[in-house]
């Protein structure tokens, strides 16, 4: 089956799309992820060999202690096990199969995959593999309208493509503004405070931005003044007593935390 759209809305009222992964590229990322488990049980068992008998021989011999032969496939289990659930929770869903697929897990309100999902998730892939090679899981994945498996299903997730982000270039203010070194990181607006400025605020805040570079040094003086003196009960601080420079550095600031808010793109 293709993939298809998908529309999520967040707790937070925001709509996402994404593509469904399919099984096509979920078995892609699958192989070659088992390619890396592979070549990663083939190093161990060699490693434990080497470390006690000093040659790869005596794997096959009748003599090999049987909990050497326990405690590689222990072992092993668990690396099989613990790659897709580590990989999946501290990689923002995607094991190194699905990064170079270009799919990851998230859950199914938009937001990243928990612990206790992928944890989920994960132990179920022993009844998707049944009985042999996935065939369960396989099934699931071709039929399912959004091609879940039965992990997805109990976990509450579902696989999607990543969405590629666009290189936008600059715009003349936003390279002035990474001229002068700002980011948004120099003013510090919890989710309150930014709920107090709407959108005409925005618009405000976007005519000041496209004129600001047009501006002879005295009228954007004034221009600066009028506009801080507007939003600065809002901003909670006094400006009366800063200097023109840096009330255009907070003003384009407050710029680009209002473009992320104002001008969200999916």
């Amino acid at each position: 089956m293709n993939a298809e759209q998908l529309d999520i809305k967040t707790p937070e009222y925001v709509s996402l799309q994404f593509q469904s992964a399919g099984l096509g590229s979920r078995a892609a990322a699958f192989i070659i992820d088992q390619i890396i488990l592979l070549i990663v049980n083939i190093l161990i068992i060699i490693g434990l060999l080497f470390m006690i008998n000093g040659t790869f021989m005596d794997f096959f011999s009748a003599d090999m202690p049987s909990y050497l032969i326990a405690g590689a496939i222990i072992l092993i289990f668990i690396i099989r096990w613990g790659y897709f659930f580590a990989f999946e929770y501290f990689s923002g869903g995607s094991t190194l199969g699905k990064k170079m697929v270009g799919i990851r897990v998230i859950q199914e309100n938009g937001h990243s995959i928990t612990l206790l999902s992928s944890l989920l998730r994960n132990l179920l892939r022993i009844i998707d593999s049944l009985p042999m090679n996935y065939l369960v899981g396989m099934l699931m994945i071709f039929f399912h309208s959004k091609h879940k498996r039965l992990g997805d299903l109990v976990a509450g997730t579902i696989v999607v493509h990543e969405r590629r982000k666009k290189k936008m270039k600059l715009t003349p203010i936003e390279k002035e503004i990474q001229k002068r070194g700002l980011s948004r990181e120099n003013l510090v607006l919890n989710d309150y405070d930014l709920r107090r400025f709407n959108e005409k605020d925005w618009k405000l805040m976007k005519t000041y931005s496209n004129r600001f570079l047009q501006l002879s040094v005295d009228d954007r003086i004034l221009l600066t003044r009028q506009v801080a003196e507007i939003v600065s009960p809002k901003l909670g601080m006094p400006v009366e007593d800063k200097g023109y420079e840096e009330l255009e550095n907070l003003l384009l600031v407050l710029y680009l935390l209002l473009k992320d808010e104002w001008e969200f793109e999916l």
